[in-house]
């Protein structure tokens, strides 16, 4: 089928669903903000042949189809349509999705209680998922029904949590609907959210030690579904994880710690230019933010006040897709900063030798010998990172082994 599709929603934000479909079939998909009170005009005078719905619209459009598949009229909603003769045929893809992300997850819900944070379209089809694949019981938590999130403490034997609502999703970041250590019998948390790649539910479940997984095998499993159903030709299921980790890699930011000096920003440029990715220095945007150099930060109101702005400044940087970037030495000395860093980043500790580190313009490394400013970040630089990157030789020399990681990974 020729035609041309896209994506409906009320605010979309950062999609990768054109991404995704321009690798499944190569035909054009784009993005399609519309208004609650014209979604009905939109469906019946646009000239897309196909389309993906997402929040808040998968129940709305089942009003303008003319055909529901019995997969669509169970979930009682739907995110895929296609334009045929009759009119609009509306299609659920996000159980096959689901399935999907629960297979290659690790998670296993059979035989156990879970709690489904979320209470509209794609809870209806989770839920559905999670009672085919043998769960003992399933829990809607929503914000006012008879389980909510005021007495959600009586469910604290649940083992499995799905969040299925947009809490903690881009830009938002950071909140979480739950909190993981109320639920001492957990084994596995699923959000559907996959902008971040870790939301704040997912980064509490890896603190925790319990096998987590985000929303972005989901919607390229879903995706390959709706483009079978939009060009009438099968697509192998093997592509949704080679899709889905090439996305990955390049969508997550690489992010440099280590200590002043140790060339993090020279590496950074040189690993963005070798990628072609953008790239950010997180001292820079704090000299933006604050309005004045570093040294004057720390002269007028001290290292904490420094750290405050870096937080913030980190706040914003972490929030970023397929960016390098370069942090400040003692970035690691706050904890709060890591979920900033690691939410959509892998994160690199850039090593030199300490003979080696300039200590001109930078206010810590005066005013402290580098010896005790290294052995009182050993353990932090240890804790944030996931690689370690020797700078022994010249700059290029090192992003070249940044690349190699992120080939070899």
């Amino acid at each position: 089928m020729e035609g041309r599709f896209g994506l409906l929603g009320e605010k979309l934000g950062h999609s990768y669903s054109p991404r995704i479909h321009s690798e499944l079939a190569g035909y054009e998909y784009r993005l399609y903000e519309v208004e609650r009170d014209k979604v009905a005009a939109f469906l019946e005078t646009t000239e897309l042949s196909g389309m993906n719905v997402t929040i808040p619209y998968k129940k709305t459009v089942m009003e303008a189809c003319v055909f529901l598949s019995d997969t669509a009229r169970k979930m009682g909603c739907v995110n895929t349509l296609v334009k045929r003769a009759d009119g609009w045929h509306g299609y659920n893809t996000d159980y096959f999705g689901f399935c999907s992300l629960v297979s290659v997850s690790g998670i296993e819900p059979r035989g156990k209680k879970v709690l489904v944070l979320g209470s509209g379209g794609a809870s209806n089809t989770v839920c559905r998922a999670l009672e085919d694949l043998g769960a003992s019981e399933v829990i809607v938590i929503s914000r006012s029904g008879e389980n909510n999130y005021d007495n959600i403490d009586r469910h604290r034997d649940a083992g499995m949590i799905v969040n299925t609502t947009p809490v903690g999703m881009y830009p938002s970041n950071g909140k979480s609907p739950v909190e993981l250590k109320a639920f001492p019998m957990l084994e596995g948390v699923l959000d559907v959210i996959y902008n971040p790649a870790r939301t704040a539910l997912l980064l509490e479940a890896e603190e925790l030690g319990i096998k987590n997984a985000g929303g972005l095998y989901m919607l390229t499993a879903q995706a390959k579904k709706s483009s079978e159903l939009f060009t009438g030709k099968a697509i192998n299921d093997d592509v949704i994880a080679e899709i889905t980790d090439r996305l990955d890699k390049e969508s997550e930011n690489i992010v440099l710690i280590g200590m002043p000096g140790s060339g993090k920003s020279s590496i950074g440029r040189e690993t963005a230019k070798l990628l072609g990715r953008p790239f950010a220095d997180a001292d820079e945007e704090i000299v933006k933010a604050a309005g004045k150099p570093i040294p004057e930060i720390f002269e007028e109101g001290g290292e904490e006040s420094f750290r405050r702005i870096e937080t913030e400044v980190l706040k914003e940087l972490g929030k970023r897709s397929g960016t390098v970037i370069a942090t400040g030495g003692g970035c690691v000395t706050r904890r709060e900063n890591y979920p900033l860093l690691h939410q959509n980043g892998r994160i690199f500790w850039i090593r030199r030798a300490l003979d080696r580190l300039p200590v001109d313009g930078r206010p810590v490394s005066m005013s402290n010998s580098l010896e005790k400013l290294y052995e009182q970040r050993k353990a932090a630089y240890e804790s944030f990172s996931d690689y370690v990157v020797e700078n022994d030789s010249h700059v290029r020399a090192a992003a070249k082994k940044i690349v190699r990681i992120l080939e070899d990974d």
